[in-house]
């Protein structure tokens, strides 16, 4: 498992973009993910700039029978890359909009703020995440639940077709009528098929929501908690709603306004009039007085704003899970464990209301797991590395021990976080759907250039 010099500089020469090996000044930049801790070191790195690329970069490593590894925005990773070839897409930018089809070309470098922008100067709109920041392939591929999902389902939906490089080192597509089995598994079943180079998207005509989030004040904590989850039981498909509790450390570069504060966001996304929309609303709004925020009509280019995520690479550790039920038992142990009075040491404890359109799969079917929850869980611990190896997840621990009730034995994958407990990775799918992945990896990739998880 090694290459000679010859070979390295053949490959030099095939690519568009840059290549480096381990050590070489840029590595260090190309590599850098959104989770600072995770520090990426693999023995050659290729910045992709064409599909051509990432073919000559496949096909490179398979000769020295080394690994694969792929690296979009960086979001995501939750293991080092320590060897093999990490091919970087970030700059497999290619956009199109083609506002009749109401579909969307999206290269693999892409983030969803600027599909959000493109599609909005047609009155469109991608089934995106709740981050713009996010980039779209690796995030579609896990499924991809937003702010929207109750009424649109999961992004992966509204994927119609994806080019891949296999390890053969060949550029296929993979649809409903190329490959279909193969297109099966991408709408969901994450990685190990090969490097997605770029997918076709379905847009959906809106161009405007009812939408925003409200913060409340540690002494309202409980009464935003309990109305909400009694407002779920009955809250149409239109309306998608989720609250976290946030505890914000006393930093200069935490907003004036929520800092050294315990609050709850309460969020909320009406596809409709503004005038439903704020009847829709009425009772969450009168649960408490908010200090901060607003609800209103909202552009859909502005969906971002909704749950507004921070951006910038920090330190990162979390845990996600997903809810068989939310009701007003589960509202009153949360509360127990993450309410203003438990000394938890993390920043976010956030749920999310699903069903609706999430529910039901698409025609034909797809690997994306987690479609019977009722909604989501995810803990995000405080920023401080020395609390990631014991004080993190034993808070978590009892979170989660706490919550089994309610807590689903299923998960989905763009939810688990760190996948290194044994069973973490199957638990995201049924068996016989893991079964069925795994058979499609080892059909498009016998020898396992494409390491997953």
């Amino acid at each position: 498992m090694s290459y000679s010099a010859e070979a390295f500089s053949e490959l030099a020469r095939a690519l568009t973009g840059p290549v480096f090996r381990r050590g070489d000044e840029g590595m260090a930049d190309e590599v850098a993910a959104q989770n600072t801790l995770v520090q990426h070191d693999p023995e050659v790195a290729v910045g992709a700039e064409t599909e051509a690329d990432v073919e000559a970069a496949v096909r490179f490593a398979t000769a020295a029978g080394m690994p694969v590894h792929v690296l979009a925005t960086g979001h995501g990773g939750w293991r080092a890359v320590s060897s093999g070839v990490l091919i970087t897409t970030a700059r497999l930018s290619g956009l199109q909009i083609d506002p009749d089809a109401r579909i969307a070309a999206i290269g693999a470098g892409n983030r969803w703020s600027a599909v959000v922008a493109a599609a909005a100067e047609s009155g469109l709109a991608p089934v995106t995440g709740a981050s713009g920041h996010v980039g779209t392939i690796g995030y579609t591929l896990g499924g991809g639940l937003g702010p929207l999902a109750r009424t649109f389902g999961f992004s992966s939906d509204y994927a119609r077709s994806f080019r891949l490089v296999t390890a053969a080192g060949e550029a296929i597509t993979a649809s409903d009528t190329e490959h279909p089995e193969l297109f099966w598994a991408l709408r969901g079943g994450k990685g190990g098929f090969g490097v997605v180079t770029s997918m076709e998207f379905a847009l959906v005509p809106v161009r405007s929501l009812y939408a925003g989030s409200l913060f409340f004040d540690a002494e309202h904590v409980a009464a935003v908690l309990r109305g909400w989850s009694e407002f779920t039981a009955t809250a149409p498909e239109s309306v998608t709603t989720s609250v976290a509790v946030l505890r914000f450390p006393p930093l200069e570069v935490v907003p004036e306004p929520l800092r050294g504060k315990t609050a709850v966001s309460l969020r909320f996304a009406f596809v409709g009039s503004a005038e439903e929309g704020e009847r829709m609303f009425a009772p969450l709004r009168a649960l408490a007085p908010s200090f901060l925020g607003g609800v209103g009509e909202l552009p859909a280019a502005d969906v971002s704003l909704i749950h507004n995520d921070p951006t910038d690479p920090v330190p990162m550790w979390d845990r996600g899970m997903l809810l068989d039920r939310i009701d007003a038992g589960f509202a009153e142990a949360l509360l127990e464990v993450a309410g203003p009075d438990a000394p938890l040491p993390m920043v976010a404890v956030e749920v999310r209301h699903l069903g609706g359109a999430a529910s039901r799969d698409v025609a034909g079917g797809s690997a994306v797991g987690g479609r019977s929850a009722a909604g989501s869980l995810v803990m995000i611990g405080a920023p401080d590395p020395a609390l990631f190896d014991t004080e993190l997840p034993a808070a978590a621990d009892a979170v989660t021990a706490r919550l089994a009730p309610w807590i689903s034995a299923s998960n989905n994958i763009n939810f688990a976080g760190d996948l290194s407990t044994p069973g973490s990775c199957e638990s995201c799918w049924t068996p016989e759907a893991f079964a069925r992945l795994a058979a499609i990896r080892t059909a498009y990739d016998p020898t396992g250039t494409f390491p997953y998880p």
